[in-house]
């Protein structure tokens, strides 16, 4: 006897059904044994990293570094009390090392001079200069408060551009912000490089027996 076709496609429908419930039930046992087998599917740690893997420089206390007054080589004045400061600004957030005063225990010393500043012409007509650049080059040395000798130096440039307008009071203060500008990019330049030094290992700090007081 034939059977006929609305329910021969209700049966067809049931066996596909628990047949994908079956299939559904084998899935969560084999996921529920991975678990317990200790299988996790969980990725951990910092990742890759672009161009191999990245110095770790919190094993260990960040140095403490002071940083003395810039000598001021250049012919504007009142220039190494600011530079300074930037300097110290830059290397307390972002060289990796804690800036600390003369008088407290320490292992390096950083010295240094503005050798020149400037504001050539960017732009000009037949009349008038229409654009300036300020800049201003500084060279720093690393001491280290141990042994006394030099562990790095390195050159900076800093610069800033600003227009020239009419008033030439208002140029000499728009210079001035080109200046002190100039002055933070090149401290910003030296804070890493030299954090970039202490991950390469190229420092040797002396944590252990730091020096401390002024020489």
């Amino acid at each position: 006897m034939r059977e006929k076709p609305g329910r021969k496609e209700g049966r067809i429908f049931r066996v596909r059904w628990q047949a994908c419930l079956a299939s559904l039930a084998c899935l969560a046992a084999v996921s529920l044994g991975a678990v317990g087998c200790g299988y996790q599917f969980r990725v951990e740690g910092a990742g890759p990293t672009i161009g191999g893997a990245a110095h770790d420089v919190s094993q260990g206390p960040a140095p403490r570094i002071v940083i003395r007054t810039l000598l001021n080589r250049s012919f504007e004045p009142n220039l190494e009390t600011r530079y300074t400061n930037y300097l110290r600004h830059e290397f307390a957030a972002g060289s990796g090392a804690k800036v600390v005063s003369d008088f407290d225990a320490h292992d390096f010393v950083l010295t240094g001079e503005i050798l020149s500043v400037g504001a050539p012409t960017l732009s000009f007509n037949q009349t008038a200069t229409l654009e300036s650049r300020a800049e201003a080059v500084v060279r720093v040395s690393v001491e280290d408060a141990k042994t006394k000798k030099i562990v790095w130096s390195q050159l900076a440039r800093g610069a800033s551009e600003f227009y020239v307008t009419r008033d030439l009071q208002f140029n000499r203060a728009l210079q001035n912000r080109a200046l002190e500008q100039a002055g933070r990019l090149a401290a910003a330049d030296l804070a890493a490089w030299f954090l970039l030094q202490l991950e390469s290992g190229t420092l040797s700090t002396q944590t252990d027996t730091p020096s401390s007081g002024t020489p």
